[in-house]
């Protein structure tokens, strides 16, 4: 087994970690901290399989004489999904905040419930 096939292997197994703790957790913060796991392992998966040994970067003046040059497509794309993942982690974290000075909690159930609670007293209000 190289380190290739170990990197990809502990990226899967982030991969199902963070989104075991996605779908089991009651708390918003962890819930945050595991989708940040599922979008650094899909990150760290995709460049274990673009990397190789002994094989080049494209550069154009080391092509010279060398038969095995890397594929910059997965690089390429994983520095898209990047920056959309820092995009994505900076929603959650704002409509965390909002979440906590509204309801003062970061439990999934109580805000559910306050929000259900929050509905109930518009529907009253409506009816008279």
């Amino acid at each position: 087994m190289n380190i290739s096939n170990a990197v990809e292997i502990a990226a899967i197994g982030m991969f199902f970690l963070g989104f075991f703790g996605l779908i089991s957790s009651r708390n918003i913060i962890k819930s945050v901290i595991c989708i940040v796991m599922l979008e650094t392992s899909v990150v760290m998966f995709f460049l274990s399989i673009g990397a190789h040994a002994g094989f080049m970067p494209p550069i154009a003046e080391h092509l010279d004489g060398y038969i095995l040059v890397a594929d910059p497509l997965p690089s390429a794309l994983m520095i898209t999904a990047i920056v959309i993942g820092l995009s994505v982690t900076a929603i959650n974290i704002t409509m965390l905040m909002t979440l906590l000075r509204k309801y003062r909690t970061s439990d999934w159930n109580a805000v559910k419930e306050a929000v259900g609670l929050e509905n109930l007293k518009g529907d009253e209000d409506e009816a008279c």
